[in-house]
């Protein structure tokens, strides 16, 4: 990477990672808090509240970035970020749950996921935006797993409401960020790899093995939301534990996700058993609920199940976006992610409204009961999957003035030792390649690709 690439990438991801920072941060308080406020002797409305985020988010991620297009990426941007600040601050004034929901739908309006890649891949060759990409995908599982202490720390000093605000604040140092650190694109275009394209949404709908993963990252999702709306009560009745120290349980079982996700992530990846790991951490995961439905009646057994679900979490979080990469055609990733990104935050509201429902009725039990169906539901449609070929992505540009035959070059391409899949899109100026991860002749295609200049 040059250094307006690395700044790029390391200042995007901060500034991704300060707004997730905020999001997550409230995650584990955020039921017992709700309970407190006037109109919330309804569980239901607790789940509505803390998903509503994730309804606005997931209708409206797709069209920003499409916007983002047309009016510029950093426009999009700004104007995301600031509706994510005045959602915190109406969320962090709030003294009744319809307000606080009302917050949450603000919060989630400001969905600037797709806005971000898209300014990404503009200030970055096309060599190096996995790279890129992996900076941020890192900068939010770290953000995830800090939040989850962090957050029933803060909320001891400064409360839930100043959590809010703090994330309101950090929403509008991300403004500044991307107005003083990330550098204007001298040119924006049109990304497939980063960006949804709509007359590529058909195809990638029907895709049966990108539909069992856009099903599976909802029920994840779904899971996890239902999980925060009855696990914190857990923790205060069964194990007797105050809000303020339930960093206790989220700080050893997030590092055991972490340290056990790695070997099976390598060995999966190494070993090209992908599939293999991809159903046993969904199997753990079903197993997880399985054991929160039947026996949540002592801090250990939360503690255990706690533990299984977080090293499933890990690993799947770890593995879903690696399968889309894989499995997505070449020229359609950026939509397939697209979908997927939609899949999730629309099972983050489903999740916690169900959750929230669920406990009003039938407990805890009930809450997992419906999780665990969810996860089975998905480890029986996974069992058919195809074993994803053992590729990686690669993209290499093309020259800029270059007319040549397009389709005959992919063939080319395509022909090449190692190269599974080859896609040359002469809008992007570039070749969308999915190369054997053992071994392909890179020389090869960049004699063809030097032809082009």
């Amino acid at each position: 990477m040059n250094a307006t690439e690395l700044r790029a990438s390391l200042g995007l991801a901060g500034i991704y990672a300060l707004r997730m920072l905020g999001m997550f941060l409230i995650l584990p308080v955020f039921a017992i808090y709700a309970k407190t406020l006037q109109g919330a002797d309804n569980h239901t409305l607790i789940g509505i509240a803390l998903g509503s985020y994730g309804l606005t988010q997931a209708i409206l991620q797709l069209p920003l970035g499409m916007l983002s297009d047309r009016i510029g990426r950093k426009k999009v941007i700004y104007g995301g970020l600031l509706l994510f600040a005045i959602g915190s601050f109406v969320a962090a004034g709030a003294h009744d749950i319809a307000t606080l929901t009302v917050g949450r739908v603000i919060q989630g309006a400001g969905a600037i996921s797709a806005a971000i890649t898209a300014l990404l891949a503009d200030l970055t060759r096309e060599e190096n935006r996995t790279k890129a990409m992996a900076m941020i995908g890192m900068s939010i599982g770290t953000t995830f797993a800090a939040s989850l202490v962090m957050g029933p720390l803060l909320a001891k000093y400064i409360g839930v409401n100043g959590i809010f605000a703090l994330t309101g604040f950090l929403s509008l140092a991300a403004l500044i960020g991307v107005w003083l650190i990330i550098p204007d694109p001298a040119q924006s275009r049109f990304h497939s790899d980063t960006e949804a394209n709509a007359k590529r949404l058909p195809a990638v709908m029907k895709d049966g093995q990108l539909l069992r993963l856009n099903y599976g990252i909802f029920a994840l999702h779904a899971a996890q939301m239902a999980m925060f709306v009855t696990v914190p009560f857990a923790l205060i009745k069964t194990a007797h534990l105050d809000k303020s120290q339930h960093w206790q349980v989220y700080l050893p079982v997030t590092v055991i996700g972490f340290i056990l996700m790695v070997p099976a992530i390598i060995y999966g990846e190494k070993k090209a058993r992908l599939k293999p790991v991809f159903i046993g951490a969904i199997a753990l995961m079903t197993a997880a609920q399985l054991g929160m439905a039947l026996a949540l009646d002592s801090f250990w057994q939360i503690v255990t199940w706690l533990s299984l679900y977080f090293i499933a979490f890990n690993i799947l979080e770890a593995t879903l976006p690696s399968l889309i990469s894989k499995i997505a055609p070449a020229d359609a990733k950026g939509t397939a992610i697209g979908v997927y990104n939609t899949s999730q935050s629309f099972g983050l509201f489903l999740g916690a409204a169900a959750g929230g429902w669920l406990y009003s009725h039938y407990g805890p039990a009930g809450v997992f009961g419906f999780t665990t169906l969810l996860m089975l539901s998905w480890l029986i449609w996974s069992l058919g999957m195809q074993p994803p070929k053992a590729v990686r992505s690669v993209m290499l540009h093309i020259g800029d003035t270059w007319q040549g035959d397009a389709e005959a070059l992919s063939r080319e391409l395509a022909g090449v030792a190692g190269v599974h899949e080859a896609s040359v899109l002469l809008a992007d100026r570039v070749a969308y390649l999915k190369v054997s991860q053992q071994q392909w002749d890179e020389a090869e295609v960049r004699r063809l690709i030097d032809a082009t200049f």
